[in-house]
């Protein structure tokens, strides 16, 4: 969900010396993550008057990083359910004025009770959409369904894997492979040798939707990792042979909010975009003619087409009970997960 930042950058400069509307709001996103979708933005900006600019990230670090240099900057972030608590702590959040959100009162409450969204009294994020990291398989190569993570390891797949580079990623879904706690691992040693032994499978690893998209079309892979949202867009946008698992060890879940960063210009529209955001309109369009993760509002999923992966699927109670949420690190952890990422890494292109 990325472009490179020279690029994107250039959008923003040509977005910048584009005639403006009365308003505008500047967003801070991954590239091709629904806030930029063509019918949205054109959508908004003709029942607003407001216009709406964007500029990306390629890494939640990088985001932190643009928070921080371009203070003032932005009207409207997307954060990472797990990343809240480190961005409010650098003080480059504001609270949400819930009362701004006409559709408050319709969003999950357990997304709306999570202790990183409500803390010291405020709501420090709106809850926006949640998802899945599993697997996806090419299903012209592979026949008979693949039910565990640990067909990554199958021999027959040697060559023929994909991993995110991702250091949090690789730690978490190994854990689960192991049977361990994937937000506290004990043992990260035992992680480490597992992921070295995936030395011969691995293909490449990705960094952006569009690199795993383009090594699934060009038939590279037998089995990559990828959040739900992908795989569906691989199959609804390009028609790819794709097959999203749900592993039976469990999944890796995450949740995503829409924020306003502190020294927003117009926390009115920020409020605008951020309600229109998490409406069964726009959501709707976008998870059917694009592909979506799953909405934090049950209205926009109620509002899906029967059979659709979001509303069927991901809404499965027996899905919900392989679900496990990512949760914040400590500075130690996450420093600890990339250190072990780049040996292995290391290791992988001896």
């Amino acid at each position: 969900m990325t472009i490179t930042r020279y690029a994107a950058a250039a959008a923003l400069t040509a977005a910048l010396a584009a005639p403006a509307l009365a308003e505008e709001i500047r967003v801070l996103n991954w590239n091709s993550y629904g806030t930029d979708a063509e019918f949205a933005i054109q959508e908004f900006e003709a029942q607003t008057g407001i216009r709406v600019l964007h500029d990306y990230f390629t890494s939640e670090q990088e985001a932190v990083t643009k928070l921080q240099t371009g203070a003032g900057s932005y009207d409207v972030v997307i954060i990472n359910g797990a990343m809240i608590d480190t961005i409010r702590e650098l003080d480059l959040l504001q609270g949400i004025d819930t009362a701004q959100i006409t559709r408050w009162d319709d969003l999950t409450q357990a997304f709306k009770e999570n202790e990183s969204v409500y803390n010291n009294d405020t709501y420090w994020g709106v809850p926006w959409v949640w998802g899945v990291n599993g697997l996806a398989y090419n299903s012209d190569r592979i026949t008979t369904p693949i039910t565990s993570a640990n067909a990554m390891w199958d021999p027959a797949h040697a060559g023929r894997v994909s991993l995110r580079d991702d250091a949090e990623w690789q730690v978490k879904q190994t854990a689960l492979v192991l049977g361990q706690d994937i937000n506290h691992p004990e043992d990260l040693a035992a992680i480490k040798a597992k992921l070295l032994e995936l030395k011969p499978q691995v293909k490449s690893l990705w960094m952006s939707e569009d690199e795993w998209m383009k090594g699934m079309a060009n038939g590279a892979y037998d089995i990559g990792q990828i959040w739900a949202g992908g795989a569906m867009r691989a199959k609804t946008t390009f028609g790819l042979p794709v097959e999203f698992v749900i592993p039976d060890e469990g999944v890796i879940a995450w949740f995503d909010v829409l924020g306003t960063p502190k020294g927003s210009k117009n926390p009115e529209g920020a409020a605008k975009f951020i309600d229109y955001m998490i409406s069964p309109g726009f959501y709707t369009r976008w998870d059917t003619e694009i592909g979506a993760a799953t909405s934090a509002n049950p209205k926009a999923l109620e509002a899906l087409p029967e059979g659709s992966f979001n509303r069927d699927v991901l809404g499965d109670p027996a899905v919900a009970e392989k679900l496990r949420f990512m949760g914040p690190l400590s500075d130690a952890e996450r420093q600890a997960f990339q250190q072990m990422w780049a040996e292995v890494k290391t290791e992988f292109a001896r």
